[in-house]
């Protein structure tokens, strides 16, 4: 058996559109999800499991601001840190009874993970992550009123609110991660992009902000040396002048190809953008392939008959 796989799974693959979010929803999400990405278990590959949390952490911003009169409030990165834990248990359990199906006894686990990151980084001078459900514009206005909310439109679905992402630096938990891979574990980690600290002197604090998971996906493939990284979204594949007459969908592209889609600005900074720009980090750091298709396709992806395939080397071509 090669190295493992790692697949990042975007936060609102549990919750869908036209969804409330409930957490049983959410569970029957990742149920759905988990059958899929258990087929690659059963083709005989190891597999790491990221997830975002956009929708989730900003759903508990939300409880912790209302409650703010009767209970204490919650820090962004105690936010983080709950939603990791109720994610991956969320996924944990689907993973299992997902392998149970199909008759594999592989222990899955969820690894709490810490991201250092630059407490100088201008992210937080400048908030561009967008986090909680979509809003319109009358209502997102009265929220940056009354809150004091950063909010921009994201991806023309409507209007966010943007809190700062920082980019990621180091891994805290990475040895525990390694270990348990050679212990034939399938690890969850790097939750919603991770819990954002400052390192000071060995001592690690944290900060109001939220990683991008595909940037920090990205740094814990390239730390685990592995040549294949997924992205799994909401649509098939990656296209040029998305949602345009002309849209274009990519099929095996090369990391200079990829390279001078984003220079053209192709892909929206609150939709494709960041995917495309982890893809083109782990690439430049050793990785081989990322795929990017939706969960239901990814067993169809790694075999080559869907997806968009970003290759390190030139074997674009968009054939």
């Amino acid at each position: 058996m090669g190295k493992p796989i790692l697949i990042a799974i975007g936060g609102n693959s549990l919750i869908r559109a036209g969804q409330s979010g409930s957490v049983k929803e959410q569970a029957e999400n990742a149920n759905t999800t988990c059958a899929h990405l258990a087929k690659l278990v059963q083709q005989g590959h190891k597999i790491v499991i990221t997830h975002g949390n956009g929708p989730q952490v900003g759903a508990m911003l939300i409880r912790s601001e209302l409650a703010s009169h009767q209970v204490y409030q919650l820090p962004l990165d105690s936010c983080d840190a709950s939603t990791q834990g109720e994610m991956g248990y969320l996924l944990q359990n689907a993973m299992r009874t997902a392998l149970h199906a199909l008759g594999l006894k592989i222990p899955v686990i969820t690894i709490l993970t810490q991201i250092v990151v630059d407490e100088k980084d201008p992210a937080f001078a400048n908030p561009s992550k967008p986090i909680g459900p979509f809003y319109s514009k009358e209502v997102a206005e009265q929220r940056k009123n009354e809150l004091g909310w950063r909010i921009i439109e994201d991806a023309a679905r409507g209007y966010r609110r943007v809190v700062p992402s920082p980019y990621p630096l180091e891994i805290v938990e990475l040895d525990a991660i390694k270990y348990c891979l050679s212990e034939g574990f399938i690890v969850i980690a790097v939750g919603g992009g991770g819990i954002p600290v400052i390192d000071k002197d060995g001592i690690y604090h944290g900060v109001e902000a939220v990683v991008d998971k595909d940037r920090a996906s990205s740094l814990l493939a390239n730390k685990l040396e592995l040549d294949t990284f997924i992205i799994s979204t909401d649509t098939d594949k990656v296209y040029l002048n998305f949602n345009k007459p002309n849209q274009l969908a990519l099929d095996n592209i090369s990391l200079a190809e990829a390279l001078k889609y984003m220079g053209e600005n192709h892909f929206l900074a609150g939709s494709m953008g960041p995917k495309v720009e982890a893809a083109v980090d782990f690439l430049s750091k050793g990785g081989n392939e990322v795929i990017i298709t939706r969960p239901e396709l990814i067993s169809e992806a790694v075999s080559g008959k869907t997806g968009t395939h970003i290759f390190a080397n030139e074997k674009g071509g968009n054939s």
